[in-house]
């Protein structure tokens, strides 16, 4: 399974929720598809979806789902991490109502930018490619939670 999420932001984050509906409609997505809609106003039609869930539930559709499909929460990427799980994040932007500014990616590209290895798209486009068969087998999970709890120890007590 896979499962979608883009947390509790107000505003809709409908090029994530369209792209993977149509994904899986034209049945380039395989298997099911659970998506938390949020307050997306575009209605999935091949995939089943829900507009929010609890912490309970969030977290045991997390533990189900083969890949996390997720907006740019570090909350939410965190803990699908925590969970072993590959993790592919889409940052709401501004420029498409999706947020009130760009931190999201400004805050996974200073991730990725001190070493850690996070799968990111920007473009929808990308997505198709990134849930080929060939590039889910040949990526493997490797946590990094020691090293990021350690930096952010450091970073804290040097404020």
């Amino acid at each position: 399974m896979i499962f979608v999420t883009v947390g509790t932001h107000e505003q809709p984050f409908n090029r994530l929720i369209e792209t993977v509906d149509t994904l899986a409609g034209n049945r380039d997505i395989d298997e099911m598809v659970y998506m938390q809609i949020g307050y997306s106003t575009y209605i999935p039609k091949h995939c089943k979806w829900v507009r929010f869930l609890g912490f309970d539930a969030m977290n045991k559709y997390m533990r189900m789902a083969n890949l996390v499909i997720c907006h740019g929460g570090p909350a939410t990427f965190m803990k699908a991490l925590s969970f072993g799980k590959r993790v592919i994040i889409a940052p709401r932007l501004k420029k498409f109502g999706e947020h009130v500014n760009n931190h999201q990616a400004t805050f996974l590209q200073e991730i990725k930018r001190n070493g850690y290895q996070l799968e990111t798209i920007v473009d929808m486009k990308d997505l198709a490619e990134l849930l080929k068969d060939e590039y889910i087998e040949k990526t493997k999970f490797v946590s990094h939670n020691r090293e990021f709890v350690k930096r952010l120890k450091k970073e804290i007590y040097s404020l």
